[in-house]
């Protein structure tokens, strides 16, 4: 590890460090994680993360905040939820949600050392009161022998509010176990909204094996309801029918591989949810220091339904106002690439492949990321900006990576039937994206 000396001494300036994204979002600086409680309320975007304001590295977690009017240029905020000395988030504001209770907004979060959930309230959206009544849900339900029980997701039905925590039944697999409240301070428990089984191959502690699910979203698209949770390193998806309170899935995937996790559901103007993820590093903690971030937001995504029922993923159309047709820049661009099924692909900078397709194994790869391709010709957006790639294959996959080679000479292979390019204009004049 780095003395410190040394590590002041190494630090790019961020405005300077090419390998910080110019359009995904990301704090001023130091770690961030999870995208916590965003929401969009009097016209304005509002988005908070999972953040350590003194380091690029995680440690007693706090609620970042920024503000948006587009979804593309931001304004960092005042930090929004810090620990209380003494109290049930003394060790760590952990991820949560936002309602909109007869006007006022609230936020329902995870503390830690034990888990609880907690509640505060604004009136500005940045100025936050936590409830004396902290915690409203103290300790998971008598009888549930969980390893964790944190990442609220609350959500109004009918009369009720109901809220999802993210959970697991020890030695048996992840859960999100559902409550009901008619004022968000009392909750009731109702029952397991859905399980799943360890995965008796897998390395690491309980989320990584799959006995706890973190990040329990939930929500309708079209015609069915979308369920997702963050566990053995990914994000798994079910679409089912929401009826009597009860949840019946009718199919399942991955909603995005690779160095996205953690996402959060928001609602958006024009009727749309869109969702956001974190962008994990894929480099040593000690680059990250040296560097003085970590982590990215992704790009505000859409879901729908396909005319057969699955599940679609596309960029917000928001992005498509930073494009301009001058010559593509190797940090800051989209391409619209069609390919054969049967036809590599390569798409490389400074010599480091950014996107790959090998169509014998039908893997799709961003960096170290990987993903397995649709069937049939593929229809590829890609995003790249700094260090970060986003790739959407079809509307059905999305992909994530990060990759940190010199930035510079962007160069393709591939036997195309079509290819569109721009470039994409910085959302600000430096890379602190505000």
């Amino acid at each position: 590890m780095l003395s410190r000396r040394a590590l002041l001494a190494s630090l790019v300036p961020l405005p300077e460090d090419p390998l910080r994204p110019r359009f995904h979002f990301l704090p001023p600086a130091n770690w961030m994680n999870d995208p916590n409680a965003p929401i969009f309320h009097n016209g304005e975007y509002h988005l908070y993360y999972q953040h350590n304001p003194k380091a690029a590295k995680w440690d007693t977690m706090h609620w970042g905040h920024a503000s948006s009017p587009d979804l593309l240029h931001w304004k960092h905020l005042p930090i929004a939820l810090a620990p209380t000395p003494g109290g049930p988030d003394k060790d760590g504001c952990f991820t949560g949600c936002m309602v909109i209770d007869n006007g006022k907004p609230t936020i329902i979060y995870t503390g830690v050392r034990p888990e609880v959930q907690c509640l505060a309230t604004s009136t500005d959206m940045n100025t936050w009161q936590k409830h004396r009544r902290n915690p409203v849900v103290a300790a998971p339900p008598p009888g549930v022998d969980t390893p964790g029980f944190r990442d609220p997701h609350v959500w109004r039905d009918g009369s009720d509010w109901l809220m999802l925590v993210g959970a697991g039944f020890r030695g048996k697999g992840g859960t999100a176990l559902l409550y009901q409240s008619k004022d968000l301070v009392e909750w009731t428990y109702l029952n397991p909204l859905l399980s799943g089984a360890i995965n008796p191959n897998a390395k690491g502690g309980d989320v990584a094996r799959g006995e706890m699910w973190e990040c329990p979203d939930f929500f309708p698209v079209g015609n069915k309801w979308l369920f997702y949770v963050s566990t053995e390193d990914k994000v798994l998806y079910w679409l089912g029918d929401w009826k009597n309170r009860r949840f019946s899935p009718h199919s399942n995937g991955v909603l995005v591989y690779g160095a996205g996790y953690a996402p959060k559901s928001s609602n958006a103007s024009g009727n749309r949810r869109i969702i956001w993820s974190w962008l994990r590093e894929q480099r040593s903690q000690e680059d990250q220091l040296k560097a003085g971030w970590s982590g990215a937001m992704s790009l505000a995504v859409v879901p729908s339904l396909a005319k057969d029922g699955t599940l679609r993923l596309d960029p917000a159309a928001e992005y498509q106002q930073l494009r301009h047709r001058e010559a593509l820049t190797e940090d800051c661009c989209e391409l619209h690439v069609t390919l054969k099924d049967n036809q590599p692909f390569g798409l490389t900078r400074g010599g480091t492949e950014l996107v790959g397709y090998d169509p014998d194994s039908r893997i799709l790869s961003a960096g170290r990321s990987e993903a397995p391709a649709p069937r049939g010709d593929l229809d590829l957006r890609i995003f790249i900006d700094g260090s970060v790639v986003e790739v959407f294959a079809n509307r059905s996959v999305w992909l994530t990576g990060r990759v940190y080679g010199p930035i510079s000479g962007l160069s393709m292979s591939a036997k195309a039937k079509k290819i569109e390019s721009w470039a994409l204009t910085p959302v600000s004049s430096n890379r602190l994206t505000s």
